[in-house]
């Protein structure tokens, strides 16, 4: 029997998890490629010392009960619901939680002007903004841009003090209102009451075993009929389902991508895809723990470089006398780890989109361009595809 031929471009959890659920089938042929020497990308754990951590915090987050499953019964979890977030504001000389607690208002030297403009706000928003989830649209209807979307839920001066400073720095901009994607906020709410934890209304784990989530990576290679590492794709011809490779041309049945497509499709006139690459240095010091009880990692709203500081033993659990943080600092050019959302980008995307068919799919934070993409949607997409394709 004529297997059909499917190409995965990408190791990391997108592409691991598509060759997971071809590869239970007797019907595809499996080819995976990958740019480096091993699967994970950076959600993979490596070692400092004995110390495990991952190019970033990578805890596993969702509300699909359904995903956190099926990852569970490959990688056994960790619940840590009591993780907790906390924002430098420089100004203040102090640590409030985020998302933004109503608690922590009295403590901010500001704290009339701020009740007075919570007391102000648009009904519409000040109602919303405790329930705001993620991904959702409904304050679309009446909030123009990113910035135009925070003033209106928490006033001007929590704004200025948690958001402004931040999302220059995060995205590398000078204006907030070219952000498009504003219809969420990041930890779930504008202003949250109740549990100080960042996500008390979803699931939050890590995996138990020491090297993280690599046994997902590692053993995905027995799924995949032909594994390439080391080796990128010259050039995707996405209308015929064909690819450059060694400069060898293949075609496929179903190509699933989780690269930029902007390093896969080069036709002539093509807009750019603009996206935020990570600098991370890492720091072994000589304390147990460094951040308080509770707290995975801080983020710093001022006019640092750095935009948040991870211990990892918070996320593994791992037993030193010592603790690894690592601080992360935003870049222009530093690999293509975040999309960029703003209203061009995305109407640059949908350029590509209009040159693929129906068997070039992208999954995940890259391949479909949108940050907010995270571990649990990826899974979730790439077992859509494969629900429509097996």
């Amino acid at each position: 029997m004529k297997k059909n031929k499917l190409l995965i471009i990408g190791g990391g959890f997108g592409g691991c998890t598509s060759a997971r659920l071809f590869g239970q089938k007797d019907d595809w042929d499996i080819t995976m490629i990958e740019s480096t020497n091993e699967l994970g990308g950076g959600v993979r754990t490596r070692f400092k010392s004995g110390h495990p951590y991952t190019f970033g915090p990578r805890h596993f987050l969702t509300h699909n009960e359904k995903v956190y499953n099926y990852l569970n019964e490959i990688v056994p979890m960790r619940r840590c619901a009591e993780h907790e977030f906390l924002s430098y504001i420089e100004n203040d000389k102090n640590f409030y939680s985020y998302p933004i607690h109503e608690d922590d208002i009295p403590r901010m030297p500001d704290s009339k002007a701020i009740k007075d403009e919570l007391n102000k706000l648009d009904e519409y928003f000040k109602d919303k903004s405790f329930a705001l989830t993620h991904g959702n649209k409904i304050l679309e209807e009446k909030a123009s841009d990113y910035e135009d979307f925070w003033i209106r839920s928490v006033g001007p001066t929590l704004y200025k003090k948690f958001i402004k400073d931040y999302t220059k720095k995060m995205w590398q901009i000078d204006d907030n209102s070219v952000i498009s994607d504003f219809s969420w906020s990041p930890k779930g709410v504008a202003i949250k009451k109740g549990p100080r934890a960042g996500w008390d209304t979803a699931i939050s784990a890590y995996p138990i075993a020491n090297d993280g989530y690599n046994k997902y990576f590692d053993e995905t290679t027995q799924f995949v009929d032909k594994m390439l590492f080391n080796h990128r794709v010259e050039k995707l011809f996405p209308n015929k389902n064909k690819v450059l490779i060694d400069g060898i041309e293949y075609e496929f049945d179903l190509i699933i991508n989780t690269v930029p497509v902007d390093d896969l499709i080069k036709e002539s006139g093509l807009p750019k895809l603009d996206y935020i690459g990570r600098r991370i240095e890492y720091v072994i010091l000589p304390v147990e723990f460094a951040l308080p009880n509770n707290v995975y990692f801080t983020y710093y709203c001022g006019k640092e470089d750095y935009t948040r500081v991870c211990e990892y033993k918070k996320f593994s659990n791992y037993k030193s006398p010592n603790t690894l943080i690592s601080l992360e600092y935003p870049v222009l050019k530093g690999g293509k780890y975040y999309p960029l959302p703003t209203a061009e980008m995305k109407l640059n995307y949908k350029t590509y989109c209009n040159l693929m068919n129906d068997k070039f799919i992208c999954i995940g934070r890259i391949g479909k361009y949108n940050y907010r993409y995270d571990i649990d949607d990826v899974i979730e997409q790439a077992l859509e595809v494969y629900e429509n394709f097996k």
